[in-house]
């Protein structure tokens, strides 16, 4: 008796049980015909089991030094990132050397000594580097002249010690208003939002924090804490007001943040010319210090300006990196800058959504503002704002609107400030040089298939770099 076409002849033949119950096919029933056959050797027999080196590969799991190599060669976010850094330095090295008026000159007389060229190109670009590093992150020769001291307490009665830090203090200071304004634009990117009003938000905090810091009178702890959350609560309620014209009235909020962005800055500059929040008796744009007790304090000694509003930045990453991966709010903010409509279907509230986001967002750059006044300057400007809100769009763009990510790059475009103005002090080198920098940065950043191109990495695997962010933008 045959079977079907291409499959063998069947076997007739009684149920015999097996020795553990299982029983053998019976007349006219193919082997298992439902079922993958187990794969056999050219012998015929099966393979042996699979060794515990193998382990990996049958629970997904990869071991960690090819993750490591996979990420190199196929390039991932991080990797890509970290490459679109590297290129915009050596472009930006290209430019520093390229407008130095004695590497041209040194050019102009490229066939009669082309090698005094090249070193006039690499000696201008490589001290200026060499400034930038050493005012932003530690300055070799003040850590050798730490060691020279006879001892530690000559040392710090000199001020070395002070002298060594200074530069990542510099840094973290610099640092501190871009990590809070770039988490309030990464937090609503991340929920399908563009928060483009970080400025308005961040005047909001600074003018609340400000008034709370000079108009009234609370003991030292209690009037610092009153004034941070002064500067939350000025910064959300703008963000409030652009979370409730989008819900109620379907209104874009890139629009609205613009427009607020011009109606805030007016409104600081009439305030300030009035005694509400002018200095008495000054004819210029600025508000009274301050009081002492509304100062934040330092925390690595008076000589170094690195004060608590760093440590309150680091927190406000933690929290909003707890709020996205560990809450269901953060759930449903990540739902609906999906996708709305299946949030919406699901049960989710995409319009109290859009409230809290920019709530929360608004909350964040204005404690930027409230770490500027109470942490450095101790009093507001008109000009006090600065572009802290426009920075916070590239900082969030570069740390691919996560929470890690906003942190270092903040800390990047700190060390550029800190590090220009040593550069410009011992090269002459612009400092705006580093704003060239950083534009080339997001730049190549905003390219990653540019990028993949120019370092000739393999092509990025689906779901990969630069999905997250694309999402959160498309809502």
């Amino acid at each position: 008796m045959s079977g079907p076409p291409g499959e063998g002849p069947v076997t007739p033949g009684p149920v015999t049980p097996g020795p553990d119950g299982p029983q053998s096919p019976g007349p006219g029933t193919p082997q298992d015909a439902g079922t993958p056959a187990i794969a056999t050797s050219a012998s015929g027999d099966a393979p042996p089991p699979a060794s515990g080196g193998e382990e990996t590969a049958q629970d997904g799991r990869q071991p960690f030094g090819r993750i490591i190599l996979e990420s190199i060669v196929e390039g991932n976010s991080a990797m890509v990132t970290t490459l679109a850094i590297v290129a915009a330095i050596v472009v930006g090295g290209l430019l520093i050397a390229f407008t130095d008026p004695v590497v041209l000159t040194a050019w102009s007389n490229f066939s009669a000594n082309p090698g005094n060229a090249f070193a006039q190109a690499w000696d201008s670009a490589a001290g200026s580097y060499s400034a930038m590093f050493e005012g932003a992150i530690f300055n070799p020769h003040t850590i050798a002249a730490v060691f020279q001291q006879a001892s530690l307490a000559s040392a710090l009665h000199d001020g070395y010690v002070s002298a060594v830090f200074n530069p990542l203090s510099e840094t973290a200071v610099n640092a501190t208003p871009l990590i809070l304004a770039g988490l309030a634009v990464a937090l609503a990117f991340r929920a399908g939002l563009f928060n483009i009003g970080a400025t308005s938000q961040w005047i909001g905090g600074a003018m609340l924090a400000t008034w709370l810091g000079f108009g009234v009178s609370l003991p030292p702890f209690i009037h610092c804490v009153v004034c941070v959350i002064g500067g939350f609560v000025g910064g959300a309620v703008i963000g409030w007001v652009v979370g409730v014209l989008k819900a109620r009235t379907g209104a874009h909020e890139v629009i609205v943040t613009i427009m607020l962005n011009y109606v805030m800055e007016y409104l600081l500059s009439y305030l300030l010319g009035t005694s509400a929040l002018g200095k008495p008796g000054s004819n210029d744009l600025i508000s009274p210090n301050i009081a002492g007790s509304a100062v934040l304090p330092h925390i690595a000694g008076p000589s170094l300006r690195i004060n608590a509003g760093f440590l309150v930045a680091l927190a406000a990453a933690v929290g909003v990196w707890w709020l996205l991966s560990r809450s269901t709010l953060g759930f449903e903010f990540r739902t609906v800058g999906a996708n709305p409509s299946a949030a919406r279907a699901a049960g989710m509230s995409v319009e109290r959504t859009w409230i809290l986001v920019f709530l929360i967002a608004g909350g964040l750059a204005g404690l930027s503002g409230a770490a500027v006044v109470q942490g450095t300057d101790h009093f507001l400007t008109f000009q006090s704002y600065g572009t802290y809100g426009i920075d916070a769009i590239t900082v969030a763009l570069l740390g691919r609107a996560r929470p890690l990510g906003t942190v270092l790059a903040a800390l990047l475009y700190g060390g550029l400030y800190a590090g220009g103005v040593q550069m410009q002090a011992v090269t002459q080198t612009p400092a705006s040089m580093t704003e060239v920098i950083q534009a080339l940065i997001v730049l190549f950043v905003a390219a990653p298939a540019f990028v993949r191109a120019l370092f000739r990495l393999r092509g990025a695997k689906a779901g990969g770099e630069g999905q997250t962010l694309a999402k959160g933008w498309s809502g």
